[in-house]
This record gives C-alpha cells, sequence and structure tokens, in this order.
C-alpha cells in the first residue's frame, strides 16, 4: 500500500497558509505515494478542492487526514489534534519545540515520530529544506509593505512641481534572511537604508543590497554559533548596545526589527529612550514580537502608539500573503519528504545529519537533547 500523505487544514487564529499545493501534491503522486488533502484545507491560501483533485489528491474528512501514515502541517498541532494522529505515524512541520516543549512531550507520548521544521540544520544539503528561512523572507517582505503603509510620508525621492521630497530613512535591526529581505524591500521603495548586526560578517551582504552597515563602536567576540544564528549577548553588553543605538533609531522614519534568538526571549535593542528619541508618525515593525519582541514597548499581536510612534508586533505576517507563503513552504516539505520517504513509507535515518537535527520525537520518547533538558527543567 502506498505511503498516506495527511494535509489537514490549518485551525490557529488567522493562519491561511496549507502545507502542500497542487503542484507539489503531483509531484508526489507522480512518485507513488498518496495524497489526502481535508476538505478546504486551502480555502485560505485560494486553492479549490477541484485543483488538489486535479493533481491527483484524494479529498477526505478531517479525521481521515490526520490518520495518514505520514502528515505535515504547518502550525504546531493543538492536543486535539494530537489525538488524532495514529501511533507509529510521522508529523512533519513547524513545532516550536525550544518555546513549546510541551506539544513535543504529547506527540511523543502518542507514539509519533516527529520533525521540526525550525531545526533543519543549516547546512548546504537542506537548504532547499529551510522553511524558516523560506517563511523568514516573506515577513520580512512584508513588514517593510506594512511600514510603508503606516508612514505618513514617501518612502522614495521624489522631485515634484512642488519641490523635492527627501527619501524615508529606514533602519534594520538584524541582518538574517527576515532583515536582508527586509533591506531589499525597502531599497526597491527607494528608502535609504541602513542596518545593524553584531555580526560583522553579514556586512557584506547588506551593503551588496545597496545599505549603509551600522558599526557600533563596542566589542562582540564570537557573535554568531556554528549555525550562522546571533548568540545572545551578555545582559551588560546587551545595555551598551541598545543604548549606542539611541541615536540611530532616533533619526529614523521606520526601525524593523528582526533580532532572536532561538530558544531565548528576543534582545531588547530598542529602548523607551530610543521610541522617545523619534518623530510622531514614525513607525517600528518587531518582527521579533512573538518571542518578546525587541522594542520594549511591544505588545505582541497589537499595535501600540507612544508620543506618537506607531510600535506594530506581527506574530504571523506569512499568512498575510499566503499564497507564496504556501507554495514556499510546501517546496520546504517536499524536499524533505523525498530525503527520507518512499512510496513504501518513511524511513527514519538517524545517521543523517538533517534527520538526526530535526527529529524531536522517536519510539515514544523525545530525542532532542535540548528539548529533553526543558522538559526537565
Amino acid at each position: 500500500m502506498a505511503l498516506q500523505i495527511g494535509v489537514p487544514a490549518e485551525t490557529a487564529a488567522g493562519e491561511r497558509r496549507v502545507a502542500l499545493v497542487p503542484d507539489v501534491v503531483k509531484r508526489l503522486t507522480q512518485q507513488g505515494m498518496s495524497v489526502r488533502v481535508e476538505k478546504g484545507a486551502g480555502t485560505g491560501a485560494f486553492i479549490t478542492d477541484a485543483e488538489f483533485e486535479a493533481a491527483g489528491a484524494q479529498i477526505v474528512t478531517r479525521e481521515e487526514a490526520w490518520a495518514s501514515d505520514l502528515v505535515v502541517h504547518v502550525q504546531p498541532p493543538s492536543e486535539a489534534e494530537i489525538a488524532l494522529l495514529r501511533s507509529g505515524s510521522v508529523y512533519i512541520g513547524f513545532l516550536n519545540p525550544l518555546d513549546r516543549p510541551e506539544v513535543v512531550e504529547k506527540l511523543a507520548r502518542q507514539g509519533v515520530t516527529a520533525l521540526a521544521m525550525e531545526l533543519v540544520p543549516r547546512i548546504s544539503r537542506a537548504q532547499k529544506m529551510d522553511a524558516l528561512s523560506a517563511m523568514a523572507a516573506v515577513a520580512g517582505y512584508k513588514a517593510v509593505l506594512i511600514a510603508a503603509n503606516l508612514l505618513p510620508k514617501f518612502f522614495p525621492l521624489l522631485t515634484t512641481a512642488a519641490g523635492t521630497v527627501r527619501p524615508a530613512s529606514v533602519l534594520v535591526l538584524g541582518a538574517g534572511v527576515a532583515g536582508l529581505q527586509a533591506i531589499a524591500t525597502a531599497r526597491r521603495l527607494g528608502a535609504r537604508v541602513s542596518a545593524y548586526d553584531i555580526r560583522d560578517a553579514v556586512k557584506e551582504e547588506v551593503q551588496s543590497l545597496g545599505a549603509t552597515f551600522l558599526e557600533l563602536p563596542f566589542e562582540v567576540p564570537d557573535a554568531q554559533d556554528v549555525s550562522g544564528y546571533a548568540k545572545a549577548l551578555a545582559e551588560e553588553k546587551q545595555r551598551q548596545q541598545a543604548q549606542l543605538l539611541v541615536p540611530h533609531i532616533g533619526r529614523s522614519d521606520v526601525v524593523i526589527s528582526t533580532a532572536q534568538v532561538p530558544g531565548r526571549r528576543a534582545p531588547v535593542l530598542i529602548t523607551e529612550e530610543a521610541v522617545a528619541a523619534m518623530q510622531p508618525g514614525t513607525v517600528i515593525i518587531d518582527l521579533a514580537a512573538p518571542s518578546g519582541g525587541n522594542c520594549v514597548l511591544t505588545k505582541p499581536g497589537e499595535t501600540v502608539v507612544h508620543n506618537g510612534v506607531q510600535i506594530v508586533g506581527p506574530l504571523n505576517l506569512p499568512a498575510e500573503m499566503p499564497v507564496h507563503a504556501s507554495q514556499m513552504y510546501a517546496r520546504t516539505l517536499l524536499a524533505m519528504i523525498q530525503e527520507f520517504a518512499t512510496p513504501e513509507g518513511f524511513k527514519p535515518d538517524f545517521e543523517d545529519e538533517i534527520f538526526k537535527g530535526a527529529c524531536v520525537t522517536y519510539n515514544g520518547e523525545v530525542v532532542n537533547e535540548r528539548v529533553r533538558a526543558l522538559l526537565a527543567a
């Protein structure tokens, strides 16, 4: 019997993405796998059941989708959804395992082999499976569009009969994937862009996009880990960094903050003093809001106005661009499925660096060391 891949509808508030799209479904069915899509699962991403059927999928009930051999999903499953998974089945999707280890523990108790897309190692062979980076690119793009819409000024330099309009000044804090996409988008809109990151290694990338790399006069040894992520700074260094950023933030029309450290609260980069230095009408888009925010005044999921400064704390920007976000996410899942599954079944391989890095539960146990440590704390 062919491996059954289930695609349940997303139930988290505001989530409009779907884990697989028809193009990916077609490739999987052509390889001899069976894809079962829950009725209406693609509605939020403007994909009809008929399009899924034309690609070779079966349209099934919610229970049937969750009872598949391999289930793919976007958001971490709820307790009720975990209960629908069969013991011995495989789950692949975002799990937020370092912030929500209890979800991983419940998957282990259910006897599910679970792979967290956030934990795919950043190695060359795994680039096509890097869902975190794919979604970060969407968030960085969308953040700039929101800022441009809120800012009561033009982004580009304009020469008009009424005189010349100076370009907006955009500061991007954190030059990871989201930050680099934000830089590129703000530049395409004509803004004057500068960016800051504690990792000197990203300086050339920032400059290649036409932005100015902001260098602060303090030393940060070993600013990034072996995976390329920024390391958390010591508390005193973090305070010093935030203080040095105040005048730069104060001169900005828009600040896009993206700095996060996996498994920890987001570092504070924008103090109340920095917000006070900004002009009324200016905008902060805090992409670190889900992990506490880079701005001390951020309220996750809300827009705060403080002394005329608009501080936006979005929680899930990729869901606001569900068509392309779903396509990009589905391609990363396709790469993961093709790496470890055949029409006959899923093949766990702990000798493989990608599988070992992403796998969080197996044979009824939590196998990821960091998640185990969090559960034991």
